[in-house]
């Protein structure tokens, strides 16, 4: 009789544990490499907006095309092209004022319309009045201006939208002729502290023709007006970055 053939011996899986050393080692890289604070901001909103948006179990797409062939409205998801359009913008306005970021004099955000800055409305006005408090705010206006100087801003448009909360005007009187002064309502409180703030920055060096300004008054707030907390943070100043769509 012939002699058994001799079984091939296993392959070895040493290599499996080379190979995962070295996957482990090159995802340390990279996470090492990944720094927060360079995300594009406007541009992973638009992504969570069509991750959260996803109801018919098909991606959202985010091509201009596509979102125009659907009606682009101010409810629309943003275009990754705006995200790499506005998200530096955004960085640089968050590193140009962390100064006043950091006082709680501005805060900057996103949304549809564009980036937005706003001035934190007891910071810069006294309650019920519309005339800056410039001794205070002066260097966070020139910030503002300088800012809007820059040439990366070179044909974008802004708009300055005051707003208040829902706390009526106090009623003031002229002494000597009875006849009422100050404001009769929110809205031409709200709309005069936007046009003041134009008035300085047109005053520091910007293009009043690359702006528009608006008065919501109480008709938009960020938070619930029955604290006092939330009538705080709605006493405010908006200008906004405008994204193309909205110019």
């Amino acid at each position: 009789m012939g002699k058994k053939a001799k079984e091939p011996e296993k392959p070895s899986t040493a290599w499996q544990g080379t190979y995962g050393d070295m996957i482990t080692l090159m995802l340390c890289f990279f996470v090492m490499l990944y720094d927060p604070s360079e995300t594009d901001a406007v541009q992973m909103a638009a992504m969570m907006a069509a991750l959260n948006n996803n109801t018919t179990g098909g991606g959202n797409s985010l091509s201009p095309g596509a979102l125009a062939s659907l009606g682009n409205t101010i409810s629309a998801l943003p275009s990754i092209e705006k995200g790499r359009a506005m998200g530096p913008t955004m960085k640089k306005a968050t590193s140009t004022f962390a100064p006043d970021i950091k006082s709680n004099k501005i805060t900057i955000t996103s949304d549809e319309r564009g980036v937005v800055i706003t001035l934190t409305g007891d910071a810069f006005f006294e309650q019920g009045s519309a005339d800056l408090n410039i001794d205070d705010t002066r260097e966070t206006l020139l910030r503002i201006a300088q800012f809007f100087a820059d040439d990366e801003l070179k044909g974008r448009r802004w708009r300055i939208e005051g707003h208040t909360d829902n706390m009526p005007v106090q009623a003031l009187f002229d002494e000597e002729t009875g006849q009422r002064i100050g404001f009769p309502s929110n809205w031409e409180l709200s709309a005069a502290r936007a046009a003041n703030v134009l008035h300085y920055l047109s005053d520091f060096g910007v293009d009043e023709q690359q702006f528009s300004i608006a008065g919501y008054a109480d008709t938009r707030p960020k938070f619930s007006n029955d604290t006092a907390e939330g009538r705080a943070y709605n006493r405010r100043v908006d200008i906004i970055i405008l994204d193309e769509g909205h110019f």
